[in-house]
């Protein structure tokens, strides 16, 4: 009999994992996400990136329109 932990995740053989849901729920991780991972002294931690959306007017004295619309364009097919 396995017992199965709420939050344990298991590596496959290309080393993919799955999130447990109620942690994707907790954290908004849907599909397509792409957490960044951080090697700490204890261990492995994911941490949602920041979206486009959250960085929204960060740099608006950085740079013109359209060199964001740049940025944003280069950003947008590096996504894909």
């Amino acid at each position: 009999m396995w017992l199965k932990l709420e939050n344990e995740a298991v590596v496959t053989r290309k080393g993919q994992t799955t999130i447990p849901i109620k942690l994707r729920v907790k954290y908004k991780i849907e599909k397509g996400t792409r957490p960044e991972v951080v090697d700490t002294s204890e261990g492995i931690l994911f941490k949602p990136k920041k979206s486009l959306m959250n960085l929204a007017g960060s740099g608006a004295k950085y740079a013109t329109p359209e060199e964001m619309n740049r940025l944003l364009d280069k950003l947008r097919k590096e996504d894909a």
